[in-house]
């Protein structure tokens, strides 16, 4: 079909430019044409479509089939899907507050909707028909067998059985569930924009920060006074709780007074005020408790991990258990050694903080191995490192990518790219947003605008994703260099990206990133891998002045090197599983009086590395687990580790560019949610995974 066409759905007749055929390449959206209240009203629109389309399913007469009922409902929410996916995504991108206000006008609306479908009776009848007669259907596919199971799990865990009055509380709780979600989302993002969140500091201060950072500090600086009306006659530098700014100042700062009162300033988010989270965090697990109850479960754990890898809340904790076994004496050593090492400088009185632990385990690194982070930045230019991140894919598996400035951006700091198969088809879009911009959510992410799907005649609607960072911007003429830690999160979204682009699926629910949420991140966290192969570092890290490669000998300490600390940050993991456990396994709601510094501390006594700070917690503006879909799924951060290290052993064993192994990888990217996990990499592996490989990597076993 030709570029602009409109694949695999015949999309009714709209004026509205989000959901409207665009005419422009692979139909994506005319993001110059569009507006907050575009998007809305796009909402809207889809979902007044998907209601039309699913009342057509209950009406008609002809019995209960795969393609009258599973496939018209998968295929129904395209515009909804559109539309929805290029709000939410816009919102955490731009941080403007006509698409918060628009996100908070929609989802209400949203989750009345998603529960009139789940509550839909008619609808579920059909679908329970079709699931109970599924293996009498001959002509039904492995995929299409899979999108019937998974259908039809999503109506019962999400309430269809229930009745009468526990079926409109189903539904109000919900709705609930889903504004409070909303409320704490945008506290955490508004906390982090909050001006009592930075420090104005002096040159004197900037004692111990790299030029390039201090150069950042000073733009920032400059920045915020002149909308302030103001000038910067006295020379100040601004840090704020945004990464780019936190991070290098815990690392490098001499000051240990200003690293406390960051620290502080950073971990004290969304405890009181304006944009507090305390009491929301309480709401969310208690009416995620009575969801889970209501649906026949003792807890919400143990309801919403029915459909994961780990299965149920025991495969967790022993999972999690096991680790913390292993990691938590090296982790004791680290610690102590840190910590003798401080005392040689600071005196034996001197007792390792929280405050401490990036800034000293620093220097002892630097001490062991003659490393510093800073070393390898000038290897990273910008530029030459998005080419060799997108490289990664070329070598791996033939794909070409392309920009097309014929494709809108929403926001002028943003990149189009076509991608394109070792066969020059086209696969998908990806854009890329590198900067960090106030407003801009924190952090790193990958999203999808659009997933893969095909018609019957096997016409594609393409993937469009994007790939969203917070590097700093460059100043004046001097280079965008990034750190290691910078990199490796470029590598990580980008394995994301990857695995939406390449999704071979038909249907929209089973495709790309679609998978159970404790498989999803071993494709970010595979790529990772990559970041110590001299082989690939070759591919694109050169100096961004001289030309030359990395040399050998550096490059071999950041390899000895990145092994430093894999116990505690193990630790540190594992803590915030512990945390995510112990909120979801209540089986008696939180209650308001509820101390939750003592919640806090009480589920992460296992793998406490640190006692406690007054006044500084991480259930207020831990979004992963309250806004962000990772309740209860924390743990898959962990879980998709050993199996990312047990998956680039094999590379390793065969080489890490080597063609057949790729292709085997390959195929578990394009199967996207149609086969079960264990299955893929099973098929994959030819056995099931170990943390073996994990513990050898991280130097432990």
């Amino acid at each position: 079909m030709a570029a602009g066409a409109v694949h695999a759905h015949a999309q009714n007749a709209s004026s509205n430019p989000v959901i409207a055929p665009s005419g422009l390449p692979h139909n994506v959206i005319p993001f110059d044409k569009i507006t907050a209240a575009d998007l809305e009203s796009a909402v809207k629109e889809g979902i007044e479509y998907q209601n039309k389309a699913i009342d057509a399913i209950v009406r008609q007469r002809s019995m209960p089939t795969f393609e009258n009922t599973i496939v018209a409902l998968d295929r129904s929410s395209w515009e909804l899907n559109r539309a929805i996916l290029a709000l939410s995504n816009l919102e955490g991108a731009c941080g403007d507050e006509a698409y918060q206000k628009a996100m908070q006008n929609v989802t209400p609306l949203l989750s009345q909707h998603s529960a009139n479908i789940l509550l839909n009776e008619a609808l579920f009848n059909r679908i329970k028909t079709v699931y109970e007669n599924r293996d009498k259907d001959t002509s039904l596919t492995p995929e299409d067998k899979r999108l019937i199971t998974e259908t039809y799990d999503s109506f019962a865990d999400n309430g269809a059985s229930l009745q009468g009055k526990d079926r409109d509380r189903y539904r109000a709780l919900n709705a609930e569930l889903s504004d409070l979600n909303l409320k704490f989302s945008q506290n955490v993002t508004n906390g982090m924009k909050d001006k009592s969140r930075r420090m104005f500091i002096t040159e004197e201060e900037t004692a111990g920060l790299p030029e390039s950072i201090k150069t950042a500090a000073k733009a920032e600086a400059d920045a915020a006074l002149e909308e302030e009306g103001k000038a910067n006659d006295k020379g100040l530098y601004l840090i704020t709780v945004f990464y780019p700014s936190y991070s290098p100042f815990m690392k490098y700062a001499d000051n240990r007074a200003l690293r406390e009162k960051l620290y502080r300033l950073y971990t004290s988010r969304n405890m009181d005020g304006e944009f507090s989270n305390m009491e929301i965090l309480k709401d969310i697990a208690n009416v995620r408790l009575e969801i889970a109850r209501l649906l026949g479960h003792d807890n919400f754990a143990q309801y919403n991990l029915s459909h994961t890898m780990a299965a149920k809340p025991e495969t967790v904790m022993e999972f999690l258990g096991n680790l913390k076994d292993a990691y938590i004496e090296p982790m004791k050593k680290e610690i102590e050694e840190i910590q003798q090492f401080a005392r040689k400088s600071q005196g034996n009185d001197f007792v390792l903080m929280p405050w401490d632990y990036s800034y000293w385990s620093d220097k002892l690194k630097n001490e062991k191995y003659a490393f510093n982070d800073e070393d390898m930045k000038p290897y990273f230019e910008l530029n030459n490192t998005i080419n060799g991140v997108f490289g990664l894919a070329t070598k791996l598996f033939g794909y070409k990518f392309k920009k097309n400035k014929n494709i809108p951006v929403y926001h002028p700091d943003a990149e189009a790219f076509e991608v394109f198969d070792r066969n020059g088809d086209v696969l998908g879009v990806i854009y890329t947003d590198f900067y960090y911009r106030p407003g801009k959510g924190s952090g790193a992410w990958m999203t999808e605008f659009n997933t893969e799907t095909k018609d019957d005649e096997g016409n594609r609607n393409v993937p469009v994703v994007s790939i969203v960072m917070n590097f700093s911007k460059p100043v004046g003429d001097n280079p965008v260099l990034l750190t290691p830690d910078e990199v490796e999160t470029f590598l990580h979204e980008f394995g994301h990206a990857l695995h939406g682009l390449s999704s071979q699926a038909k249907y929209s629910s089973l495709s790309g990133t679609n998978v159970y949420h404790d498989f999803v991140e071993l494709f970010s966290q595979f790529n990772e891998n990559y970041l110590t192969e001299k082989e690939f570092l070759d591919t694109f890290a050169k100096h961004y002045k001289t030309g030359k490669k990395i040399p050998k000998e550096l490059l071999q300490k950041f390899v000895d090197s990145s092994r430093f600390g894999a116990a505690y940050a193990c630790m540190r993991q594992l803590g915030f599983g512990y945390i995510d456990m112990a909120y979801h396994t209540i089986e008696t709601p939180l209650r308001a009086s509820q101390d939750i510094a003592q919640f806090e501390k009480k589920a992460m006594e296992p793998v406490m590395i640190f006692d406690a700070v007054d006044g500084c917690l991480t259930s207020p503006q831990f979004g992963h687990i309250f806004s962000g879909g990772y309740a209860a799924g924390y743990y898959g951060y962990k879980w998709a580790e050993a199996l990312d290290a047990d998956a680039f052993a094999a590379f390793k064993e065969n080489g890490i560019f080597d063609r057949k192994t790729a292709d085997k990888y390959h195929k578990m990217l394009e199967a996207g949610g149609t086969v079960d996990p264990m299955e893929l990499y099973i098929e994959f592996r030819g056995k099931k995974p170990t943390v073996d490989a994990l513990m050898v990597r991280d130097g432990i076993k």
